[in-house]
């Protein structure tokens, strides 16, 4: 099911190159309003999921990259031993890999990830996030849904 990395390729290009727009045409905190309920704004997470542990001093960049190269690791072997009848899986997996290792990049070459995408209602803004973030919770979505879907009897 390794065939299933051509879609992991194509999310780490797609976050990388909107990542690069966005940090050669926008200023750090701009925002720029698309939608009365979305705007792209320019921030830096040196944290993870949620601004986690952002503020922790600097070890985090290299606790955050050895577990992206861990979990990249276990991914692809995963993937490797996969069945050829779990195509959805293998998708699934292969974007949470995708997003893993775009956001992978920015900590290795920045020590922190890029984020712009910005939902909000109001006052209320649900945390920045990036196309790789989006491809892993599609992801992890699209396993969980996996996991309620019927089997055939063995």
């Amino acid at each position: 099911m390794l065939r299933w990395l051509w879609l992991s390729a194509g999310v780490i290009a797609l976050d990388q190159a909107t990542k690069w727009l966005v940090d050669g045409s926008m200023r750090l905190y701009q925002s720029i309003e698309l939608l009365p309920f979305f705007q792209l704004t320019y921030l830096r997470n040196q944290g993870a999921a949620f601004s986690f542990l952002a503020q922790a001093g600097g070890w985090q960049r290299w606790f955050f990259i050895a577990l992206g190269v861990a979990a990249s690791g276990f991914i692809c072997y995963w993937l490797a031993k996969l069945d050829q009848s779990k195509a959805w899986e293998a998708a699934a997996w292969a974007l949470v890999l995708g997003g893993a290792l775009g956001n992978l990049i920015d900590r290795s070459l920045y020590g922190y990830v890029i984020d712009f995408l910005d939902v909000f209602y109001g006052e209320w803004h649900f945390p920045a996030f990036n196309v790789a973030d989006s491809a892993i919770t599609v992801g992890v979505a699209l396993l969980l849904l996996d996991s309620f879907r019927p089997r055939p009897a063995a």
